[in-house]
Order: structure tokens, then sequence, then C-alpha cells
């Protein structure tokens, strides 16, 4: 079951590194990173030989965060060229295609495998009814896409205004969390991983936030964002009164 899905998101990322070659931008794989998760749960369900109501809910549910994600990167990306990461790793790096394909493809391939692990848990499961732990996964989807949707959607409008040129957004939900769309992120995969709570063993999907958590908080998300922040002196008075991803929670 797991090498099956490993060896489908093993394809999916090699054909998103030539693309990248071809466009010669690595940025597309922030695109296709929610594709992906769309990728596995077609296949996961296809091959489970049994489709349910829990199956079908989950793989809508990841189907809508993934249209969201990728559309919303795709939108805000065009005409910006290779994002500022890639592009300093390309001048910087040796043996550029044989570094990149490893270390940020595959390694994205590898998180992505860990991260869907409720979806494919879910669909090579013996199917049930539907109980109090789908009702709270539902729910706790729900806000973590609000936060993301609202959180996106508060930022584009506030870049749009030439007057906030050089100013930080602190209004909206942006006063709850200095990241806001981060925190949905973890609520979305918290909420799907719930949908797993219903079969024996299903609470080991829970290592899905918590490596999405991990991820955004002390490695690939707030660090290299704030990164471009500091020392400017609106930015050190919002950090000190926000909290940096669970709204009011400072030390997190």
């Amino acid at each position: 079951m797991i090498l099956k899905v490993a060896l489908v998101i093993l394809l999916f990322m090699t054909i998103v590194f030539i693309l990248s070659i071809l466009r010669k931008n690595n940025s597309i794989v922030d695109i296709f990173w929610g594709l992906g998760f769309i990728v596995i749960a077609i296949y996961a369900i296809i091959q489970s030989g049994e489709v349910d109501l829990r199956k079908t809910i989950v793989s809508l549910l990841v189907l809508l965060w993934g249209l969201r994600l990728s559309s919303h990167i795709f939108i805000r990306n065009r005409g910006k060229g290779e994002d500022v990461r890639y592009a300093s790793w390309r001048k910087t790096w040796k043996l550029f295609f044989l570094r990149s394909y490893f270390q940020i493809y595959l390694l994205q391939g590898l998180f992505m495998l860990i991260i869907s692990s409720p979806i494919w848990f879910i669909s090579f499961s013996k199917g049930g009814p539907l109980g109090i732990w789908d009702t709270f996964g539902l729910l706790i989807f729900g806000i973590g896409f609000m936060f993301e949707v609202v959180g996106d959607h508060q930022l584009m409008e506030f870049k749009k205004n030439p007057a906030n040129e050089g100013k930080i957004l602190t209004t909206g939900l942006w006063s709850l969390t200095r990241h806001p769309n981060y925190f949905g992120e973890f609520l979305v995969w918290l909420g799907i991983s719930f949908y797993s709570l219903s079969f024996p063993n299903g609470c080991y999907t829970l290592i899905s936030p918590l490596i999405i958590a991990i991820l955004l908080r002390f490695v690939s998300g707030v660090p290299l964002l704030e990164k471009h922040y500091s020392g400017h002196p609106d930015w050190e008075e919002y950090k000190a009164k926000t909290a940096a991803f669970f709204p009011f929670i400072k030390f997190f």
C-alpha cells in the first residue's frame, strides 16, 4: 500500500522536475504541491476497490483544498519569474539539477507521502458508518480552510493598495496570528486526519498535521518568511504582540 503510493508520488514529482527544467523555474513545484495530493486521493480511492461516504468526503475535501491552494499560488506567482529562494539556489548549488531533484522534489515527495497518510489510510481501510470523529474532522477542516482562504484574500487585498507599500498587515485574521494561512493549513490536515480515528491504528495518521506544524513553524514557513522582515520597526512591534502560529499562543 505505502510502496504503491510512494511510486505514484515519485513519478509525479519526477514529471514536475522535468517541467521545471523545461521552464527553467523551480517555483512550479509550489503550484503542483496541492495537485499532488489530489493525484494521491484519486489513485487511492480507485485502488481501494470500494467507495463509501467517508472516502468520498475525504477525497472531495482534498480536491477542494488542493485546487484552491494551487490556483492561489499560480495567480500569485504569475509573471513574477522564479522565486528568490530557488533563484538563489540555482546560482550557488553545484550539480544544480541533481541536487534540486533530490533536495527539492524528492524531499517534498517524502513529506507528501507522510502528510497524505490519512488519505491513503482511509482509502485502503474497510468502510464503516460515519461517527463523531468525522463530524469533528469536517468542523476542524472548515475552520482551517476559512483561515487559509480569508487570510490569503486579506493579504492580497492589502498588497493591492499602493498606500500599503512597505507596511505590514496587522488587521483581520492577521491580528490573531502572524501566519493565519499556515495555521489554517495545520487545521485542514488535522481535520482530515480525524476521519482516520474511526479505524484501528488511525491515530498514527496524526503525524500528518504534526509534520505540517513543525515544517511551517520551524523549517520552511515562518523562519524563512520572517527573516525578510527582521529589523523593520513595525514588524518588531507586531511580532511582540502577535502569536507566530497558533492564535493567542505566543510561545509557538
